[in-house]
């Protein structure tokens, strides 16, 4: 079966957070709804060696929305068969099946799934079907500057970039097998080792 995925180039992302604004625009989503989310990611502190002041302070941007997973708790959990999977690996919501209990929500290792007011419902990144099935790419791979974003079928685009799924603030992998692959950034590593943490919750 195909997969589609996307790649996010965390070293390459400098938190514009256009792909952000280019989902909500496409999606028609209301104020504080965001199906595409960017984290902050600070760790580090300042260190007096003597004379002199030292630090160990890195940051790095990551873009995450709904990775489309290969094991989607979300579908498992959903009591009225309100969440499917495509052939292609598009993960899709029926709103007009959403009984509100909100277990998927509570199950998501991503809080991709987030309540929509509009509809009394939840809802979530769709992959820009429309987009896709016109041979065209998402909103928010179109819209980065900095092209930090891309997708294609997950199997090229780990044989393209890598394997890696995980960095500071991602879930185990495990729970769900995302459809994703991340170039971490450059400084990932030095974050992780010094109490990491995201700088802005309040946006997320």
């Amino acid at each position: 079966m195909s997969q589609l995925a996307f790649f996010v180039n965390s070293d390459a992302c400098s938190g514009c957070k256009t792909c952000q604004v280019a989902c909500k625009d496409r999606n028609n989503l209301a104020a504080g709804l965001h199906w595409r989310r960017v984290y902050e990611v600070t760790a580090g502190a300042w260190q007096k060696k003597g004379d002199a002041w030292t630090n160990t302070v890195a940051a790095y941007n990551l873009s995450v929305a709904c990775h489309h997973c290969l094991d989607p708790v979300c579908g498992k959990q959903c009591s009225v068969e309100a969440i499917w999977k495509r052939p292609d690996g598009i993960v899709l919501i029926d709103q007009t099946r959403c009984i509100k209990c909100n277990k998927c929500r509570a199950d998501c290792p991503y809080e991709a799934i987030r309540y929509d007011a509009a509809t009394n419902t939840v809802s979530k990144c769709d992959f820009c079907l429309d987009a896709i099935e016109a041979g065209l790419p998402p909103a928010c791979v179109a819209a980065c500057p900095n092209r930090a974003l891309d997708f294609g079928n997950l199997e090229d685009l780990r044989r393209r970039f890598g394997s890696a799924d995980r960095v500071f603030p991602l879930e185990d992998p495990a729970v769900s097998r995302p459809a994703l692959v991340i170039k971490p950034h450059r400084h990932a590593a030095v974050v992780q080792g010094h109490e990491p943490e995201v700088a802005n919750w309040e946006e997320l």
